[in-house]
């Protein structure tokens, strides 16, 4: 029978591996950022250039490790409003390629630029006068001799200690599809708005909805104009069961709040007959509707609150937000 190997056996040569690939990996970043000084800068400018007057989409493709990075490049591509697609090199050689126009452009990644897979692609980008983007380390490669314009990838040194698993390198093609649609992204104007449309769903999709979105309406608001009894105030604060209390003047304009808190601070035998203002905070922490629910829980957060009142242009209060209401739609 083998002995089960003790857990942790040998902890510091894991750790030590772990520090050696990222050490590596990120000389290889700090090589790729260099290198905009230089050749790849001008050639990035031209590949924005082309991509951002494409009539059709964006096809990316690339076979192994470099299909797997392309993959996820064209999905950041396309959720940042440059409609993008992955086309397989192998699947395009039997019929696939129909998904390519002459109206695309093809960003094609592969390390040494010479995998067989690709050469398929290569012609029929030549054929169709499609432009094509190379992403590789090899310029002098047949994929970069092909290409129309090369995105030449520092020649750095693959964290994989027999220098054959594709570690940095597919790092540095990741990064550089990320350069790529972030630049589009900035090009573009693409703001959270434009975002939302494409992440609906998830915690990411409720970071950016918009206040208005997610606040209780006007006639579910805690509301009582100054100069209101505490004990009148109370009942409506009680009723409405947010914890909080607006205070508004003769004009609507919400010139206070009272919370649980500054009902506790002041409790003795006279509260009830004591008149809102005397207990509450002036001019509180309020929000316009336009704001993102990520922006309004940091400004929950970083105030130590646990409600916010949305206002219009003109002071008045239109809503309100309670952290509850954040964290059941998963913003955190």
């Amino acid at each position: 029978m083998t002995e089960k190997t003790a857990p942790y056996e040998k902890p510091e040569l894991w750790i030590a591996s772990a520090r050696r690939t990222l050490g590596l990996e990120v000389a290889g970043m700090n090589a790729l950022l260099a290198a905009f000084d230089t050749a790849l800068g001008q050639n990035f400018a031209k590949a924005i250039a082309t991509l951002r007057k494409a009539e059709g989409r964006i096809i990316v493709s690339g076979m192994g490790k470099s299909g797997h990075v392309g993959r996820k490049i064209a999905a950041t591509l396309a959720s940042t409003g440059a409609p993008a697609s992955f086309v397989h090199p192998a699947e395009a050689s039997h019929g696939d390629l129909g998904m390519i126009t002459s109206k695309d452009v093809v960003i094609m990644l592969s390390n040494s630029g010479e995998s067989v897979e690709l050469k398929d692609m290569l012609n029929y980008c030549a054929r169709f006068s499609v432009p094509m983007i190379a992403i590789t380390a090899k310029a002098a490669s047949t994929m970069g001799r092909a290409a129309d314009i090369v995105l030449a990838l520092p020649d750095a040194a693959e964290a994989c200690p027999n220098g054959l698993a594709p570690t940095t390198s597919t790092l540095l093609q990741l990064a550089l599809g990320d350069c790529l649609a972030m630049a589009l992204l900035e090009d573009k104007g693409f703001t959270a708005n434009h975002f939302r449309a494409f992440h609906p769903g998830g915690k990411l999709g409720a970071q950016i909805k918009h206040a208005r979105d997610i606040m209780h309406g006007i006639d579910e608001l805690p509301l009582a104009i100054e100069h209101t009894i505490i004990g009148d105030g109370l009942a409506t604060m009680t009723a409405r069961k947010f914890g909080c209390l607006g205070i508004v003047d003769v004009q609507g304009k919400l010139i206070g709040m009272v919370t649980d808190g500054d009902l506790r601070r002041h409790m003795g035998p006279t509260l009830h007959s004591k008149k809102v203002e005397t207990l509450m905070t002036r001019n509180p922490t309020v929000i316009d509707g336009a704001k993102l629910a990520g922006e309004v829980i940091e400004l929950i957060n970083e105030k130590r609150i646990t409600a916010v009142f949305v206002v219009n242009e003109n002071g008045k209060p239109e809503g309100l937000i309670h952290i509850h209401d954040l964290l059941k739609i998963g913003v955190t």
